[in-house]
């Protein structure tokens, strides 16, 4: 069912380019009206309206700032609508402090939910969108994460995302690696070559759970035959991470990193390890599309792309892992709920909204009307890999809630030497059941 999401997906990207020219409140909701213009007072001409403030709660850091002028262009759209932007993400825990907000009534209007198992968990406090203006031309792939078993939709996708090893072309040209890797003993081999140049091949950010414990362990759950049986299995004790072949090979691609890559891994954060890929310290980094803008902004020039992270040399090792990453929901009792809906809608069919999330964002869209034109480097990277249908799920918000963070604390104990990979398997297996 993925694979035939990602080929739709694949063939909606195609016909777009070449006509191209992409715990619980009971108080019930009310109204569905949303607001689609690109250009709108908000109301009847020489109507006075009320003043309201959005508090948008989001956790992307690298688009912040950009968001923030973005939203400035809404509220010149619309006068009488404020929205004040929070942003907590990158090293920081954007689910504690979104719990934390709620804890203490601070409910914010728009924020952020992965979908699956996260949508469980919030969907009391989330307004139905099914009936919004935009989702006639959400994709499929969009569809998946925020639409719970009776059809009702939670959420509109921030974007699609894809990740893996990003590349420097002219280090590895430099290296004599004249053709990408595309299995694991090629990119063992190109690790080594890099090493003879006086070369560091990896850029690896350890210090970030989330880096380790959810995007590179998530290789082993999504190179599975069918990664949600495999999932379903061991919520049901039918599967086992001891003794599976995937997460026997996933040794060896942190020992790769490990080995390859730059010192101090484990007290390497985001923006360190994007930095040293960026600059030239090293040719490879472990990341997504979401650090193009950043890695341009430091060395506009470089010549970079996608191989995929690969456990083994199957034929299948050469996919990369492509999903929604995360999608905007409302707070369905909102004072402000109207108007929230609006500004969704704004962002995703204005044609201010549409620029700023292709040209400005960078972001490949989940939606038919938005052309993915304006793509750096890393999102053409990603629409290739998808038009070739070369792509893994992201499995991680299936996961048990909290899971992703004890897997990396038990990630970055075998990283220091402190456990064996036996240890650290059993680590995975106890959190699982523990937390499942």
């Amino acid at each position: 069912m993925k694979r035939l999401s990602i080929m739709l997906l694949s063939l909606l990207f195609i016909v777009g380019l070449l006509s191209g020219c992409s715990s619980g409140d009971s108080e019930t909701n009310t109204g569905n009206e949303g607001g689609s213009g690109d250009s709108n007072n908000g109301g009847s001409e020489g109507q006075q309206q009320e003043e309201v403030t959005l508090n948008f709660f989001q956790f992307k850091v690298e688009i912040a700032d950009d968001l923030g002028e973005m939203l400035k262009e809404f509220e010149a759209e619309y006068p009488h609508i404020k929205v004040n932007l929070e942003t907590v993400g990158g090293g920081a825990d954007y689910g504690a402090a979104l719990r934390a907000k709620f804890a203490s009534g601070e409910r914010p209007d728009i924020f952020n939910n992965g979908g699956f198992n996260e949508l469980e968990l919030w969907k009391e406090h989330l307004a139905d969108l099914s009936d919004e203006p935009w989702v006639d031309h959400l994709l499929e792939i969009g569809k998946v994460p925020m639409t719970d078993e009776e059809g009702t939709l939670y959420g509109m996708p921030v974007n699609l995302e894809g990740y893996g090893f990003i590349y420097n072309k002219d280090l590895f040209e430099e290296a004599g690696i004249t053709e990408a890797p595309t299995n694991y003993s090629e990119l063992l081999a190109a690790a080594e070559k890099l090493e003879a140049a006086g070369i560091t091949a990896f850029s690896a950010g350890y210090a970030e759970w989330w880096v380790i414990g959810q995007h590179l362990l998530n290789i082993a759950f999504a190179q599975q035959d069918d990664p949600v049986a495999f999932i379903e299995g061991l919520n049901e004790g039918t599967e086992s991470i001891l003794g599976n072949p995937r997460f026997e090979e996933f040794q060896r691609l942190i020992d790769l990193e490990i080995n390859f890559g730059n010192a101090n891994p484990l007290t390497t954060d985001y923006n360190t390890q994007v930095t040293q890929f960026a600059t030239g310290q090293t040719a490879m980094l472990q990341q997504g599309n979401w650090t193009e803008n950043m890695i341009y902004e430091i060395n506009p020039d470089i010549n970079m792309a996608f191989l995929p992270i690969a456990l083994n040399d199957d034929p299948g090792a050469n996919r990369i892992p492509v999903g929604v990453p995360n999608n905007y929901v409302l707070y369905k009792n909102s004072p402000h709920l109207e108007e929230a809906k609006l500004l969704l809608d704004w962002m995703v069919s204005s044609e201010t909204g549409k620029r700023y999330m292709t040209e400005v964002f960078a972001f490949i869209p989940a939606f038919d009307n938005i052309e993915p034109s304006g793509l750096g480097a890393l999102g053409e990277s990603i629409l290739e890999y998808s038009v070739q249908d070369k792509t893994i799920p992201w499995t991680w918000f299936r996961w048990p809630d909290g899971a992703n963070q004890d897997f990396a604390a038990a990630i970055q104990e075998y990283a220091a030497g402190q456990i064996s990979y036996d240890e650290l398997l059993e680590k995975f297996q106890a959190t699982w059941d523990n937390l499942k």
